[in-house]
C-alpha cells in the first residue's frame, strides 16, 4: 500500500530540538533534508529508513522530508536517489541560522563573500566556479593567485549589490549575520542565492564543510578536509583531555585594543567564537569565561586579579596580507608595557603571543588550535608542530607553493 507521513510543524520544532542529541551520537550530522537517519553522508541507509518511514515501521526525523513538502512520500526517495546520483534539480538543507534553505543544482557560479568562504571554496575544489570576491580576497593576493584577480565587490560589510548583479553569480556564500538580509538578500534579484555559513566554531565546521562539499558534489576533497582535521583536532582534544585540572593553564584571550576600549579595559573574549574555541580545544581556561559572555571590554583589575598565565592576542595585521610583523610587534610591546600588567604571570614569564586571524579561524583553524595548544602546553605538545600543519594545509588543502616561514606574519613572537 501507498502511505505517506505528513511532517507537522510543531513535531519539526520538536526534531529540531533534539539535533543535538542526536548528533552526540554519531560522527556528525549532514544537514542536508535526505539525511533520513541523520548520520555524515547520504546513502541507501536513508532510502531504506524512509521507505521503513512510509510504510510506518520507523518515526519520522528531522530529515527525513527530503523535498522539504511538509510530506514523507515516494517522492523524498526519489529526490535522495536524484541527490546520490548527481542528478537532482534542488538540495534542502540547514544553514547557519539554523534555517531552512532550498537552492538550485547545480551552483556553477559563486561568489564567496569574506576570505574564510573563498578559502573553504578552494580546499573544496570549488576555486573555478568564483565569478567575484570581496575585499579580503583581493587584499591577500599570495594565498589567492586565481580569485583575487576575479571583479571585485566591495567589503564583505557593504557589498556592492550593483556589481553582484552584473556577475549573475547562482550563489553567495557569506556569515550568519553580515551583511544583513536588508543589505543583500533583499536587494538581490530572483536567482541568486544567498547560503549564510560563519565556518568559525569547532563545533559547527566540520558539518558546515561538509554541507558545502555535498553542494559542490566533491566528496573526495571534503573528506580529505574531513580527515586532515580530525587528525589534528583529535589529537589535541585527547591530549587536552588527559591534563589534570590543577595543571590547566589560566588564558586571558583578546585583541587590539581600538579607540572604542576603555583606557583601564582590555577587549576580551570569553566565549561563542571560534577564536576562543582554540583554548578550549587545547584545554585551556579562559579567565573571562563565567565572567562574562561573548566579546567586549574586560577590565584590567579583573586581568590582574586571575593572573593569565598566557596571554593570546589576536590580530589582523600582516598574516597572508603583509610579510611585514611590525604591527603585531607594537601590539606585543603594548600588551607587555600596559599599566599594572607587569606582574602578571604571563607578562613576567614571557608567555604572550599575537596569533593572526588570517590562519587561526575558518577552514584552516585547525592550524591555530596547534599553534595555541604549543603556546599553552609545550611538554604535552612537544612533537607538534604547527608550523607543518600550516604547511600541510597550504599544500594539500590549497594546492599553493607558498611556505608561511618566507611569507606572512602570522605569530609574534615567531
Amino acid at each position: 500500500m501507498n502511505r505517506s507521513i505528513r511532517i507537522s510543524s510543531a513535531l519539526l520544532i520538536a526534531l529540531a530540538a533534539c539535533t543535538a542529541s542526536i548528533a552526540i551520537g554519531s560522527d556528525f550530522t549532514l544537514n542536508i533534508f535526505g539525511n533520513a537517519n541523520m548520520d555524515d553522508r547520504i546513502d541507501q541507509a536513508d532510502i531504506d529508513l524512509i521507505q521503513q518511514i512510509i510504510a510506518g515501521s520507523a518515526e519520522a526525523t528531522m530529515l527525513s522530508d527530503a523535498n522539504l513538502d511538509g510530506i514523507v512520500d515516494q517522492s523524498d526517495i526519489k529526490q535522495v536517489q536524484d541527490l546520490m546520483g548527481g542528478r537532482a534539480e534542488k538540495i534542502s538543507l540547514i544553514d547557519g541560522n539554523q534555517l531552512n534553505r532550498t537552492l538550485k543544482l547545480p551552483s556553477k557560479r559563486i561568489l564567496p563573500l569574506n576570505m574564510r568562504h573563498a578559502i573553504a571554496l578552494a580546499v573544496l575544489s570549488g576555486e573555478e566556479r568564483a565569478v567575484g570576491v570581496d575585499s579580503t580576497v583581493v587584499e591577500r593576493a599570495d594565498l589567492f593567485p586565481r580569485m583575487s584577480q576575479l571583479p571585485a565587490v566591495g567589503s564583505t560589510r557593504e557589498p556592492d549589490i550593483e556589481r553582484i548583479v552584473s556577475l549573475k553569480p547562482d550563489l553567495l556564500i557569506t556569515f550568519t549575520n553580515i551583511p544583513s538580509p536588508d543589505a543583500l538578500d533583499d536587494k538581490l534579484p530572483e536567482g541568486i542565492e544567498v547560503l549564510r555559513f560563519d565556518l568559525s566554531r569547532s563545533a559547527s565546521l566540520r558539518e558546515e564543510m561538509a554541507v558545502l562539499g555535498f553542494l559542490l558534489d566533491e566528496p573526495e576533497s571534503s573528506q580529505k578536509y574531513l580527515d586532515w582535521y580530525d587528525r589534528y583536532v583529535g589529537e589535541i582534544e585527547e591530549r587536552a583531555s588527559l591534563i589534570e585540572d590543577k595543571d590547566r593553564v589560566r588564558v586571558l584571550m583578546e585583541r587590539e585594543r581600538s579607540a572604542d576600549t576603555g583606557p583601564t579595559a582590555r577587549w576580551a573574549y570569553a566565549s561563542e567564537t571560534g577564536y576562543t574555541d582554540l583554548v578550549d580545544n587545547a584545554g585551556g581556561i579562559n579567565i573571562a569565561r563565567g565572567f562574562m559572555e561573548g566579546n567586549k571590554d574586560l577590565e584590567a583589575e579583573f586581568v590582574i586579579d586571575k593572573d593569565p598565565e598566557v596571554i593570546v592576542g589576536l590580530s589582523y595585521k600582516g598574516g597572508y596580507k603583509s610579510d611585514d610583523s611590525e604591527a603585531m610587534k607594537a601590539y606585543y610591546d603594548e600588551i607587555m608595557s600596559f599599566g599594572g600588567f607587569a606582574n602578571i604571570s604571563a607578562v613576567r614569564n614571557g608567555r604572550v603571543h599575537i596569533i593572526s586571524g588570517d590562519f587561526s579561524i575558518g577552514p584552516q583553524l585547525v592550524v591555530g588550535a596547534a599553534t595555541v595548544a604549543k603556546w599553552l602546553y609545550p611538554e604535552q605538545f612537544r612533537d607538534l608542530d604547527p608550523v607543518q600543519v600550516h604547511r600541510e594545509f597550504l599544500s594539500d588543502l590549497m594546492n599553493l607553493d607558498y611556505n608561511p616561514t618566507e611569507k606572512g606574519a602570522f605569530t609574534y613572537p615567531e
